[in-house]
């Protein structure tokens, strides 16, 4: 199926070209792309930067000390992150995520999520403002993140045994310090923890089993993730995968009988499953082995003001330009219009094409993290 692109606007005088040719339209609250699926959710990435180098997503090899990271004036300011926010709520989007890098990095960051936390859908109820971490910062920056707003929290963490999560991350930080954050946070108020794993077959699959026992009586929500080709530098391999299937049995052969959960919502990427003895919920992100392109309703705005509508997306759609070049008459009816033109003519299904493709994971995609897991 070929797919109409819209190209990356990089210069005021193109952008106004292109604007010039299309006509407006009024917001309805509700988009639809070319598979009819619906606009509900935005990814923010508010940093390039990270303090770990995880090997799946920022290894050390390229992200070193001569990585040209972006000046802080190219990042979206808050108060850009907000007005775009805006534009996407009025189109739909319910549910806000605030991603990186590391967003605990981003300073002063519980001033955006205050500014975010007034935003109504469409129906006028509360948006669902989540973040995710990797935990580091999370001890220091809990109570202020849960005082400014903050819905939900995510916390990344691939093993349990420190030597193991050491050389995950890479920079030998302690797997204590990030359970005494998903403490403070739960201690702040934050409930329905989620814990993400990310299984990597030969690397840390043995820690599936002490992950599961450890979280079972915690009140969190642990969520096991298939090793994904995201990105170009973290050398992927399908022999690295674990499918979730594989982990369920793993699980039920260490004794733990899982009952499946029925889904929260239509574009809910994991499966749920919950201990059979009802002591613990555990999910299963299976993009690789169960693709869910079919129900996919997430937007991805860069750090710079892209907009990218996959994960494995190799091109975006510049906002910012738009935002900073344009006289002030009507800027924002244009982002919305832009936005809408975006979505209505999206046909991404990367995971779905991947199993008919073997060469697709070769091809150049935007780095993870630059638009966030």
């Amino acid at each position: 199926m070929s797919k109409k692109i819209i190209p990356i606007i990089q210069t005021a005088n193109r952008l106004d070209n292109w604007l010039a040719t299309t006509q407006m339209q009024t917001t309805t609250g509700s988009l639809l792309d070319t598979r009819q699926r619906p606009l509900q959710d935005l990814r923010i990435s508010v940093t390039d930067r990270c303090n770990f180098r995880c090997t799946y997503c920022m290894p050390k090899e390229v992200f070193n000390k001569d990585y040209p990271y972006l000046p802080h004036g190219d990042l979206l300011s808050f108060e850009e992150i907000l007005r775009i926010a805006q534009l996407f709520v009025a189109h739909g989007v319910r549910k806000i995520r605030l991603t990186g890098g590391e967003p605990l990095l981003r300073k002063n960051i519980e001033d955006l999520v205050a500014m975010l936390s007034v935003l109504r859908t469409v129906d006028g109820e509360a948006i669902d403002l989540t973040l995710t971490t990797n935990g580091a910062l999370l001890g220091r920056k809990a109570q202020a993140l849960k005082d400014a707003g903050l819905s939900r929290i995510t916390v990344s963490l691939d093993a349990l045994d420190d030597t193991m999560f050491k050389r995950m991350n890479d920079v030998d930080f302690p797997v204590g310090d990030v359970l005494d954050g998903i403490r403070a946070a739960s201690t702040a108020g934050f409930t329905n923890i989620k814990i993400n794993m990310v299984v990597k077959g030969g690397t840390n699959d043995q820690e599936v089993i002490p992950m599961a026992r450890y979280f079972k009586s915690s009140g969190h929500i642990l969520r096991f993730i298939e090793y994904m080709d995201v990105g170009a530098s973290n050398g992927w391999k399908l022999d690295e995968v674990v499918p979730s299937a594989e982990i369920i049995e793993k699980l039920e052969q260490a004794g733990m009988r899982l009952q499946p959960l029925g889904s929260q919502s239509a574009s809910e990427t994991a499966t749920r499953w919950q201990h059979s003895d009802g002591q613990g919920e555990i999910g299963f992100i299976s993009s690789v082995s169960q693709a869910f392109c079919h129900s996919c309703s997430r937007a991805r705005l860069s750090t710079q003001g892209k907009l990218y509508t996959c994960l494995f997306a190799s091109e975006g759609h510049d906002l910012r330009a738009l935002l900073r070049h344009q006289q002030e008459d009507q800027v924002d009816q244009r982002l919305s219009h832009l936005i809408a033109q975006v979505w209505q003519t999206r046909d991404d299904h990367y995971s779905e094409m991947r199993h008919q493709q073997t060469d697709l994971t070769q091809r150049k995609k935007i780095e993870m993290s630059y638009i966030g897991g």
